[in-house]
């Protein structure tokens, strides 16, 4: 039975990418609260990460012609970024909900956190098997 790395670490790692790549949306989307015409910006976490383990329903983009453009987010581990719908975008166009963005950020914080812990859980158990103890 042959082992593989990736599938003992199980989605794991895309979480973490997944993660952070939308507490940098967050943090930017905070950093930007009173910049006008900003658009706040941020990725469908559960879809991506759906997509990223291989159940997501959507039938995959081709490219048919090296001169067609990628598919958003494809080839690079990078889940699509959308704009975030405002609730009550401000006079000067800005889109950032600050509270709702501070907010998302601590939750995507924690979801890190626990991300690292479970990941870090695998690999102990990984060397407690390689070790035999």
């Amino acid at each position: 039975m042959p082992f593989s790395i990736d599938q003992a670490l199980g989605v794991f790692p895309q979480a973490l990418q997944l993660e952070s790549q939308r507490a940098e949306l967050l943090a930017s989307n905070i950093a930007n609260a009173d910049t006008p015409g900003y658009k706040a910006r941020d990725i469908d976490f559960k879809t991506a990460l759906a997509a990223a383990d291989g159940q997501g329903g959507n039938l995959p983009l081709t490219r048919t012609n090296p001169m067609h453009m990628e598919p958003a987010g494809s080839g690079s581990g990078q889940a699509p970024v959308m704009y975030q719908v405002p609730l009550q975008p401000s006079l000067d166009g800005n889109t950032v909900n600050l509270q709702y963005n501070q907010a998302a950020f601590g939750e995507n914080a924690i979801r890190y956190q626990a991300t690292l812990a479970f990941l870090s859980g695998r690999l102990q158990g990984l060397s407690n098997a390689i070790m035999g103890t």
